[in-house]
């Protein structure tokens, strides 16, 4: 299993092939059982990203397990590679025999975040009821 974000891949295919490198980085890229591309759509990729990711699908297709998250709709991936041709091609063969998992909702790492605080910080959970502010108001009021 080999898990990357769409941005070390790219970075590390250019810088692969700016080596002399690129058999040996997309080979461990194709022998994987299982790869794992994040991120897919956070923003804009550079020129050749197109072309690496194609190849990385392309020669996958059929005989390993990839998985690919994206937190944009796939209409849009021609524009994120900035080529409308090989986005397709890609979503061909990755959608075709493929399990799509739609998640909806908030984050769960914002989700998280908010359990955690309010552990941490019992006195910032608010009262709904409004019965602790009139208290506190009443208290006030005594005590002037």
């Amino acid at each position: 299993m080999l898990y990357r974000s769409i941005f070390d891949t790219i970075a590390e295919l250019i810088q692969a092939e700016n080596f002399g490198d690129s058999v040996k980085i997309m080979n461990r890229y194709l022998k994987v059982d299982l790869l794992i591309i994040d991120d897919m759509g956070i923003k804009k990729l550079p020129k050749q990203s197109g072309e690496y990711l194609f190849e990385i699908i392309m020669r996958r297709y059929e005989l390993r397990s990839t998985i690919m998250t994206s937190n944009r709709p796939l209409e849009e991936w021609g524009k994120l590679i900035g080529d409308v041709p090989t986005a397709t091609a890609i979503l061909d063969r990755i959608l075709h025999n493929a399990e799509i998992i739609q998640i909806t909702g908030k984050s769960y790492r914002l989700k998280d975040r908010a359990r955690m605080n309010s552990q941490e910080n019992p006195a910032a959970k608010r009262d709904t009821t409004g019965k602790k502010d009139k208290a506190c108001q009443k208290e006030k009021t005594a005590s002037s």
